[in-house]
């Protein structure tokens, strides 16, 4: 939320919040759609690690120009760009080890899948409680001081934590690298999701709800908690109600999602989580009610992820995962912005 939230603050307009967006959003698909044989050439440790250190001095370097009384719109938007460019292959990468991590702790996919994305829900929980509160307290760009700290942090927990695991090497090829090889190798992957229903069915769903998802994250939200709530402070409290009741649906989710079937608790939390809030929101000015439906909505999105993420990981063999997750990462970033930025 710091970045939505300095746009709005240093600029006052919506439509540049927007325009930010946009131009994360547009290098991370990009990157997502042709990155996928580049992980396994390299490594997904070592993209994970470049990853959060390009994100880092990207949101690092909004702050400090805004200090040093230099920076342009033009410079944020570009900024934005490389943290969105940076961002993709990363989570890929990160995104790809859970069924190896899983079976060498002896634990089910279903509750592996629930526990990452807790932990992702996690870091949204305390990013916003603690966002909206330090937005408030220090001004966002000391908040994305912090946010560029965390990337520092992170790189090197990742890269100690799966240090020696050879599904985090690189991949040994016998053909050296070239174009031709790199574009066969792409297509293996896009062959592999247009050749699965259920991977593209679920690309096709993507593409449509999450992109109600970042039109009500990173414009809807910040707009209506500052025209007609209490600002940066409710926003976060908005965002952390939904943040606890995801990371309870995903906990819960994996703690006991193999006893039922998905396709029941799919369809009922799917129907849950989408339309409500817009229409709470459209209809009263007042927190209680939109706190309270974030919240219902929050449970019903944190079954939805390790499910569709369970099934994923089941149906692509692990030497395609890094090209399919990359092509179906695309159809997230395409509507869906991350909560770092």
């Amino acid at each position: 939320m710091g970045v939505p939230w300095f746009v709005l603050q240093s600029t006052g307009s919506a439509a540049r919040a927007g325009i930010v967006a946009f131009c994360t959003l547009l290098p991370a698909v990009l990157a997502a759609l042709v990155t996928g044989p580049v992980i396994d050439r390299m490594g997904r440790r070592r993209v994970s690690v470049a990853s959060d250190l390009a994100c880092g001095v990207a949101v690092a370097a909004i702050p400090l120009l805004q200090f040093a009384g230099i920076l342009q719109f033009w410079m944020l938007c570009v900024l934005m760009a490389m943290t969105g460019l940076f961002r993709a292959p990363g989570e890929t990468a990160r995104g790809v080890l859970v069924p190896t991590l899983a079976e060498r702790a002896g634990m089910p996919l279903t509750r592996a899948a629930g526990l990452y994305d807790g932990a992702a829900r996690c870091a949204a929980l305390t990013a916003s409680a603690l966002g909206g509160v330090l937005i408030a307290v220090l001004g966002a760009e000391n908040v994305l001081l912090v946010d560029a700290a965390t990337f520092a942090v992170a790189a090197p927990l990742f890269a100690f934590g799966v240090r020696g695991l050879p599904e985090a090497r690189a991949q040994q090829r016998a053909e050296p690298a070239s174009l031709r090889v790199y574009r066969r190798e792409l297509a293996e992957g896009y062959r592999f999701v247009a050749a699965t229903p259920l991977l593209l069915g679920l690309c096709l769903m993507t593409l449509v709800t999450r992109g109600l998802d970042q039109g009500w994250s990173a414009v809807l939200l910040p707009v209506h908690a500052r025209e007609e709530l209490d600002g940066a402070v409710d926003l976060g409290l908005l965002n952390a109600a939904f943040g606890v009741c995801a990371l309870t649906g995903a906990l819960v989710y994996g703690a006991v999602g193999s006893r039922f079937r998905r396709w029941p608790v799919f369809t009922i939390a799917f129907l849950i989580g989408g339309l409500p809030r817009f229409v709470v929101a459209a209809f009263t000015d007042t927190f209680t009610p939109l706190v309270v439906i974030m919240a219902v909505e929050g449970l019903a999105f944190g079954v939805l992820n390790p499910i569709m993420a369970t099934v994923t990981y089941e149906t692509v063999p692990e030497e395609l995962r890094s090209r399919v997750l990359s092509a179906t990462t695309a159809s997230v970033q395409m509507v869906t912005e991350e909560v770092s930025s």
